[in-house]
């Protein structure tokens, strides 16, 4: 995998841990690429045998969605270090979760038939200056948006925001399913913590 990485000049590589694991699926990963090739180079080096027979696997394409707007609504980012990690990533530690905050993880698309609803009726100016007010009072510390390339009957984008506690996470959830906005869509929540990012920082090439 870390040759993959080199080769394709992986950018990025984040993973969660679900706070409460849901059947066959514990942890969500986001991967990023500067090319397609780069994707499914990685998802076939991942699956092959013999490690890729003991795992559980399911993959989905996606590009960053709106990223300079919802990136604004962040009132706390996280503080990111200037200097290049040293870690060797083929010496792997004991691997832990990160207690500094609590994301949330998002799926979620508008129902069928919800675009041609007036934006009023919805209630979208309304939900979006409740989320903002949320993001400030809870101090949001990251907000990003994928839209899938292949959307899935139930969801069309994935969201990832993180906050520094609980409170701001049960917060940010109650207002995504508040009525009239929170009617004309579907959304599916986890809890997750961010999964030894120290260590897999050190996997994207320098």
């Amino acid at each position: 995998m870390l040759s993959v990485a080199r080769q394709h000049r992986m950018k990025s590589m984040e993973g969660f841990r679900l706070i409460a694991p849901q059947e066959r699926w514990e942890r969500f990963w986001i991967i990023e690429f500067p090319s397609l090739e780069g994707a499914e180079a990685w998802i076939e080096a991942e699956m092959a045998p013999p490690y890729g027979l003991y795992g559980f696997y399911e993959y989905y394409l996606s590009r960053p969605f709106r990223p300079d707007e919802f990136s604004t609504w962040v009132t706390h980012p996280r503080r990111t270090s200037s200097s290049k990690t040293l870690a060797d990533p083929h010496q792997i530690p004991s691997l832990e979760v990160d207690l500094s905050g609590i994301v949330v993880l998002l799926f979620g698309r508008s129902l069928p038939g919800s675009d041609a609803v007036d934006p009023s009726v919805r209630g979208d100016q309304e939900h979006i200056d409740l989320m903002k007010g949320i993001a400030r009072e809870h101090r949001m510390m990251r907000l990003e948006a994928f839209q899938l390339i292949d959307p899935q009957p139930d969801w069309h984008r994935a969201w990832v925001m993180e906050f520094p506690d609980l409170a701001g996470a049960e917060a940010w959830i109650d207002g995504e399913i508040l009525p009239p906005h929170g009617a004309y869509s579907n959304k599916i929540m986890y809890l997750a913590r961010r999964w030894a990012p120290e260590y897999f920082s050190s996997w994207v090439p320098s």
